[in-house]
C-alpha cells in the first residue's frame, strides 16, 4: 500500500481483525456481484468503499425513475443508462483506486462459466428465481464463495453457501431448482427502501470478512429480518445429500 492508501483504509487497519495484511487481502480480491439494484447498490458501494481490488457487476437492466427509491447507488441524472454503468460511476466517486468491469448483459449459464474463473467470491444481488439457480450452480462447479440475499415488501434474509465445505449446503438445497416459485416482484408488491439496505450492507459485511478470514461467517445459517417488527431471527440449513446440484448424486462426495 501507498501512503494514501494506508491513510485512505486507515480505519479498516486499526481494528486488529483486520490490519494491513487482511487491507491487502482486499486491495487484491476479485469479487463478482450480480445485480445492480436494491440488493447490489449497498453491497457494491461498501465493497468499493472498503477497497476490493476489482468489482465486475453484472446486470442488464437500465435505471428507472421508480427504482430511486431505494437504489442507492442511482441517481436522476443516470436515468435510462445501464444500472452496471451507474454503479461503476458510483464507486469512481468514491473511491477511484478500484478497478470496476461493468457486464450489461444478462447473467447466463455461460457468461457466469466464464467470469467465475476469475472470481474469488460472488455476491447473489439479483431478483429472480432462475439467476439465483444459475448462480447457485456455477458456484458449485467452480468452487467459489457465495454470498445471497433477498428482500420484498419487509421481509429480507441473507445466506452464505461455501461449497469448498463438505457440509456446507448450496442455494438449492434450501430451494431447490425443481420448485414452483411465484416470482414477487417490487413492481407489484413493493419494497420498503430501506430493507435493501439493510440486507445488503449484512452481504457487503459477510463478504468482507470472508475474504480476509475475519469471525464466523453465515455458512450453514438463513439469516432473517422482519423489517416491520424490526426483529431478526436465523435458522439453520443442512446440506441435502440428495441435492441435484451440490449433493452425493450429482458427484459431490459424500462426508
Amino acid at each position: 500500500m501507498n501512503d494514501s492508501q494506508l491513510l485512505r483504509y486507515s480505519r479498516h487497519i486499526l481494528l486488529d481483525e483486520v490490519g494491513v495484511e487482511g487491507q491487502n487481502k482486499l486491495l487484491s480480491s476479485r469479487v463478482l456481484v450480480v445485480g445492480a439494484g436494491g440488493l447490489g447498490s449497498p453491497v457494491a458501494l461498501y465493497l468499493g468503499s472498503a477497497g476490493v481490488g476489482h468489482i465486475t457487476v453484472v446486470d442488464h437492466d437500465r435505471v428507472d425513475t421508480t427504482n430511486l427509491q431505494r437504489q442507492i447507488a442511482h441517481t436522476l441524472s443516470r436515468v435510462g443508462q445501464f444500472k452496471a454503468e451507474s454503479v461503476k460511476q458510483a464507486i469512481a466517486d468514491i473511491n477511484p483506486d478500484v478497478q470496476v468491469t461493468a457486464v450489461t448483459t444478462r447473467a447466463d449459464d455461460a457468461l457466469l462459466d466464464e467470469l467465475l474463473l476469475q472470481t474469488d467470491l460472488v455476491l447473489d444481488c439479483c431478483d429472480n428465481f432462475a439467476t439465483r439457480q444459475a448462480i447457485n450452480r456455477a458456484c458449485v462447479k467452480h468452487r467459489k464463495l457465495l454470498v445471497s440475499g433477498a428482500a420484498i415488501r419487509f421481509d429480507g434474509q441473507v445466506a452464505v453457501y461455501d461449497p469448498r465445505q463438505q457440509d456446507s449446503p448450496c442455494y438449492a438445497c434450501v430451494f431447490p431448482p425443481a420448485d414452483v416459485v411465484e416470482e414477487a416482484q417490487c413492481a407489484t408488491m413493493g419494497v420498503f427502501a430501506p430493507l435493501v439496505g439493510m440486507v445488503g450492507t449484512v452481504q457487503a459485511a459477510e463478504a468482507l470478512k470472508l475474504l480476509c478470514g475475519i469471525g464466523r461467517s453465515l455458512t450453514g445459517r438463513l439469516l432473517m429480518v422482519d423489517g416491520r417488527n424490526m426483529e431478526w431471527s436465523e435458522v439453520r440449513i443442512p446440506r441435502n445429500p440428495a441435492c441435484p446440484v451440490c449433493g452425493n448424486s450429482a458427484g459431490r462426495p459424500a462426508t
